[in-house]
């Protein structure tokens, strides 16, 4: 392969709860702009750009189908833009709900990645997929990693991509500790949370190093207000992290956006190369040096929303199961529309 720049822009939006097609204008309204800015051949938007992905109620109603509003508009800009246009979203895939990233290209081909572990409370609204998350991209003649919330702070992604994506985009929706908790609690939820903005700040370079490629990191910003899960009549005051970054393979940043820039977008030019790591990949399940206390709650949480998530779905109490039943597959044709929804049994 011979080596060649390609120029990416990411956008970190501001996003409100629960507030679907409201967000879906916006994030819209992103891309068209960093387009007109940037003329990049790459557009990447978080994760979870229908809702940010928190505890809380308006999260059983923010489900599409994967071939609804959210897909139908990133293959639909990536069409008009003439732009590689990638970002997630929760989606009803045959007889389940998925965290799904979409990577859409001009030609109207598609591919489809599922995140593996849903993150905490994400587990009430949703469950992990199955796929490796690598795919190959005939706009960038390229293998593009796709990654999507806390995949990327984990060994396991490095270890499935590591030596065959020649670049990673990964979609971040990452809220942090509470402030506004009392007495003790709040100094603790303080500590933790500079943690977090610093695990942020440092994760993308860590990355690029352990995959020996360029990475990508969109993320979400901006304050955000739900519930504590097991803790009833507890409020989770936080933020949602920021830290968009483009980063080259050696590690170096080429653009970032912090919290305290807000919503906005960057863009830079990487090199696509075959992968050539840099750093040994650890034998830890974590990259970040995770404290005790998340840890903690990783497990804890996970077990709630996993058990509450199969309760409902036993008893037919998630919205999403009175749909007729569809899904679309990992890779779609570049002939294939989006309106074609391969029929599953719902």
């Amino acid at each position: 392969m011979t080596p060649r720049s390609v120029k990416i822009a990411a956008i970190q939006p501001a996003l409100r709860l629960g507030a679907v097609e409201e967000n879906l204008r916006r994030v819209e309204d992103l891309i068209r702009d960093a387009h007109r800015e940037h003329a990049p051949e790459v557009i990447l938007v978080p994760e979870a750009i229908t809702s940010p992905n928190v505890f809380d109620k308006s999260l059983h109603t923010v489900a599409r189908p994967v071939d609804g509003a959210p897909m139908q508009l990133l293959r639909g800009l990536a069409r008009e833009l003439d732009c590689v246009v990638g970002g997630g979203f929760v989606a009803r895939r045959g007889s389940d709900v998925y965290g799904t990233f979409v990577l859409a290209e001009p030609d109207g081909r598609a591919h489809l990645h599922d995140k593996d572990i849903p993150t905490m409370w994400e587990q009430n609204f949703y469950r992990g997929g199955d796929d490796d998350g690598l795919v190959r991209c005939a706009a960038l003649d390229a293998d593009i990693g796709l990654s999507s919330g806390w995949e990327l702070i984990r060994h396991r992604t490095v270890n499935r991509l590591r030596g065959r994506a020649q670049l990673l985009l990964a979609g971040m929706c990452w809220p942090s500790y509470p402030n506004n908790w009392p007495g003790p609690l709040n100094a603790w939820a303080q500590r933790e949370h500079r943690r977090q903005r610093q695990f942020a700040r440092e994760l993308p370079r860590q990355v690029a190093r352990l995959l020996g490629a360029p990475v990508v990191h969109a993320s979400h910003v901006g304050d955000v207000r739900f519930a504590t899960p097991m803790a009833p009549g507890l409020p989770w005051a936080t933020s949602m992290i920021g830290e968009t970054q483009i980063v080259e393979r050696d590690g170096s940043i080429l653009a970032r956006l912090t919290y305290e820039d807000g919503e906005g977008h960057i863009a830079a030019e990487v090199g696509l190369a075959p992968p050539a790591p840099l750093d040994p990949v650890g034998t830890d399940w974590w990259i970040s040096s995770m404290t005790v206390s998340t840890r903690a709650a990783w497990h804890a949480m996970n077990w709630h929303g996993r058990t509450r998530y199969e309760a409902m779905k036993l008893l037919r109490k998630h919205s999403w199961q009175t749909w007729p039943g569809g899904d679309l597959p990992d890779e779609i044709p570049p002939s294939a529309p989006a309106e074609q929804p391969v029929a599953t049994t719902a």
